[in-house]
């Protein structure tokens, strides 16, 4: 274990940035002291930690100082100006938004799929991966070391939380808007999600919407699959919390379900459920506040047998963002995290 280190929270009263301190707080992350970064009209207000408040700054080149990680999320326009000043005065900067994820020259990091990118030191920024993205690569990566990963189809059921806390409490106007027979506000998402579902993001000429476009380009980043073939269908759903996936994978050889599972089993951060029946696979409602990616209905292709059908579901809150990255802080710096729950 390393020297408690002074550690900078950059968007400390998001979603994220909030279960960014559960994290650091369950993990006893060896923090020194702990600064946290907000808008300046949120300056002078407090977040807990450990018990104890902990004064919001505004950001500024000086709150960098001295500290060995600085970990962001506060969206692209705020990382790529304050992301290199953090670089540059040495912290490890992790960064959760889209800014830094494509640039050629900064790493893009699942620490089970390819930590060997994370730098050992500071003064250097790493990309966290979009949600969708880190649950499943979890899911393929192992698979693909087992039998070399060709076609990817997957649908995407994304939960409300990944659109932050005011999308979560729209929904819930919503929810009693429907109930009430009165008319649901639609402000913060594109319509009403209550009893429904939406195509949730900005969509390209191609009719792709940039959410899909993000699991290809990163998905073959960070395996480094230029080649790799993905077609990816993305959905929010009337679900709090925790992302569920449907994948389609083909792989350059044969690979029987019995395989798969024993596979699946022994990666790190995956949890298999192989039971078959209704309501016998992996679920939102209990995947949710937990940190492994859960992968159920393995089954092999009908009538392909160099395929399989998954089912994979994870709390994108916490691995795919908050865990994700404090997992790259930690094996940057050698820490052993703790399992204090």
């Amino acid at each position: 274990m390393i020297d408690p280190v002074d550690v900078v929270l950059v968007g400390a009263t998001g979603a994220v940035g909030q279960e960014m301190l559960r994290v650091l707080e369950q993990r006893d992350f060896p923090v020194r002291r702990l600064r946290v970064v907000a808008s300046p009209r949120s300056a002078g207000g407090t977040v807990t930690f450990r018990g104890q408040p902990v004064t919001l700054q505004a950001p500024s080149a000086s709150v960098f100082e001295g500290a060995a990680v600085a970990l962001f999320s506060a969206g692209s326009s705020i990382a790529r100006e304050w992301g290199p000043i953090g670089a540059a005065a040495g912290c490890l900067v992790v960064d959760n938004s889209s800014a830094f994820r494509m640039d050629d020259d900064i790493p893009l990091v699942v620490p089970e799929v390819n930590g060997h990118r994370i730098p050992k030191s500071g003064g250097a920024i790493v990309a966290n991966p979009n949600c969708s993205t880190i649950q499943m690569l979890m899911a393929l990566k192992p698979l693909h070391d087992l039998a070399g990963l060709e076609h990817v189809v997957v649908s995407t059921y994304q939960a409300i939380s990944g659109k932050g806390a005011r999308a979560v409490d729209e929904f819930e106007r919503q929810q009693r808007a429907v109930l009430e027979g009165a008319v649901p506000p639609v402000e913060i998402l594109p319509g009403v999600l209550a009893g429904n579902l939406l195509a949730d993001w900005k969509h390209e000429p191609s009719g792709f919407s940039e959410e899909e476009l993000k699991i290809v380009a990163e998905s073959k980043k960070i395996l480094e699959l230029r080649g790799l073939r993905m077609s990816p269908t993305c959905v929010r759903v009337p679900v709090r919390n925790a992302h569920s996936q449907s994948v389609w994978a083909r792989f350059h050889r044969p690979v029987s379900r019995a395989e798969a599972i024993a596979c699946l089993r022994s990666a790190p951060g995956v949890v298999v459920d192989d039971r078959i029946g209704p309501g016998l696979h992996p679920q939102p409602r209990e995947v949710s506040g937990t940190d492994d990616v859960a992968v159920g209905r393995v089954r092999q292709d009908l009538d392909d047998p160099k395929a399989l059908s998954l089912w994979v579901v994870g709390d994108n809150l916490r691995k795919g963002a908050a865990l994700n990255a404090v997992q790259i802080a930690e094996r940057a710096f050698g820490v052993t995290p703790s399992t204090r729950a």
